[in-house]
């Protein structure tokens, strides 16, 4: 037996708004500081896409941003270095949220974050996403071309193959 309140009436009004359904809306993405506290979350996403991160403290995630949709960690990306020259790493996008163009919008906060912190030139690493960086304007360098103070840096120097492409990009 029905209730009154589980159909619409028979009289063409609406249903009472007890019986609609309720439409919610997905969580917006948001992109926001790393804080060390997401120091489990970041080195899951890195495990999950595979990306190197022996070298990653807690203490580095001052230099990072995460792309968050609600309670759920999506994406992030990380800056290291100081002065003129930075490198851009880490940047890994959660596999569910992949193809929407995350990774693009990570990498723009990214080089924003580094022009603001007065940048003007990032360095990165890459095994397997050349092609992606090469369409955001970065060109493929010679590492030893990279400034000493990055090359000094254990991404660099150890953490990632000498057969990792390296690629840099000037910013605007």
């Amino acid at each position: 037996m029905s209730t009154p309140h589980s159909q619409a009436p028979k009289s063409g009004k609406p249903a009472p708004l007890a019986s609609r359904p309720v439409r919610r809306r997905a969580p917006t993405l948001e992109i926001r500081p790393a804080r060390r506290e997401d120091y489990p979350t970041v080195i899951a996403l890195l495990d999950a896409a595979h990306l190197p991160h022996c070298d990653l403290t807690p203490e580095h995630l001052d230099e990072f941003l995460l792309a968050e949709r609600g309670e759920r960690l999506e994406g992030v990306v990380g800056l290291e270095g100081q002065g003129e020259a930075r490198l851009l790493r880490s940047l890994a996008v959660a596999e569910r949220a992949q193809g929407a163009g995350l990774g693009h919008l990570l990498m723009e906060a990214a080089e924003a974050r580094a022009r603001a912190q007065g940048a003007s030139r990032l360095w990165l690493l890459t095994t397997t996403a050349e092609p992606f960086f090469a369409r955001a304007g970065y060109l493929r360098a010679e590492r030893d071309t990279a400034p000493k103070a990055l090359r000094l840096l254990t991404e660099f120097a150890s953490v990632c193959p000498s057969t990792a492409a390296c690629m840099t990009k000037m910013l605007d």
